[in-house]
């Protein structure tokens, strides 16, 4: 799977995502990363891919035509390599949240463009001739895009056969079935007072799942019950 960000710090997505597991990903050639920097595409001097927005107000916007052809560029580069127009991820609060199923529908695609605004944001012009996916991360403002950026390719990649070292690790992980991971423990089995639940070390498997099971939808109650809604609203939809 490729990944290229569109943005003005390359250096950023590159040094967050050449680490942990999606560095040795990227390193045994099981995702690509291609930071492509929007300033390599303007004509201004300097390296200026900003103006003052029409109208008036405060801030800059950043132009139209350096957006436009960071992005051809990529386009171009995957059309000619026999593979299909990418998807278009646009990181703004206007945007539908991620999730993990959007995480999972993401990590079919062969690539995924991600544009990474600054500033007051970009041109709408640039925004209606690329973008597909208009795809937030929650409802705050931070300074770029690529932190947002970088938290969904390293949610996708982890859904990318092989990238994890066990692959059965993503399927039970917090959010599969809506419901939030059970407690885990590792050795010692006591630590300040606090034991490890008997059944774990039962070597019961059957009631070992029970017991996750449980646990997942106790937790999923107390901190998500939102959750919960969700997936009896689903479950009502496809009766």
């Amino acid at each position: 799977m490729r990944f290229h960000v569109l943005t003005l710090f390359p250096e950023m997505i590159d040094s967050g995502l050449n680490t942990s597991i999606t560095g040795r990903a990227i390193k045994n050639g099981l995702i690509e990363l291609d930071s492509v920097n929007i300033r390599d595409y303007t004509k201004e001097k300097h390296g200026k891919v900003d103006d003052y927005p029409y109208g008036g107000g405060a801030g800059m916007v950043m132009q139209a035509e350096p957006v436009y052809l960071s992005y051809k560029a990529v386009e171009d580069k995957i059309i000619k390599e026999g593979r299909k127009k990418p998807r278009v991820i646009y990181t703004t609060p206007q945007g539908r949240v991620f999730n993990q199923e959007i995480a999972r529908e993401l990590s079919e695609e062969e690539d995924l463009v991600f544009l990474c605004g600054h500033y007051e944001g970009i041109d709408e012009r640039a925004l209606e001739l690329v973008v597909t996916d208009n795809i937030s991360i929650g409802d705050y403002v931070l300074t770029g895009g690529e932190l947002p950026a970088m938290v969904m390719i390293d949610a996708i990649s982890r859904l990318v056969k092989g990238v994890l070292n066990n692959d059965d690790s993503a399927k039970y992980e917090s959010f599969t079935d809506n419901l939030l991971e059970y407690p885990q423990y590792t050795r010692p089995e006591q630590y300040m007072g606090k034991s490890v639940p008997k059944v774990l070390l039962s070597g019961d498997h059957k009631k070992v799942d029970k017991w996750r099971y449980e646990e997942s939808l106790k937790r999923t109650k107390q901190r998500r019950p939102d959750l919960l809604e969700e997936k009896n609203e689903d479950s009502t939809v496809t009766e």
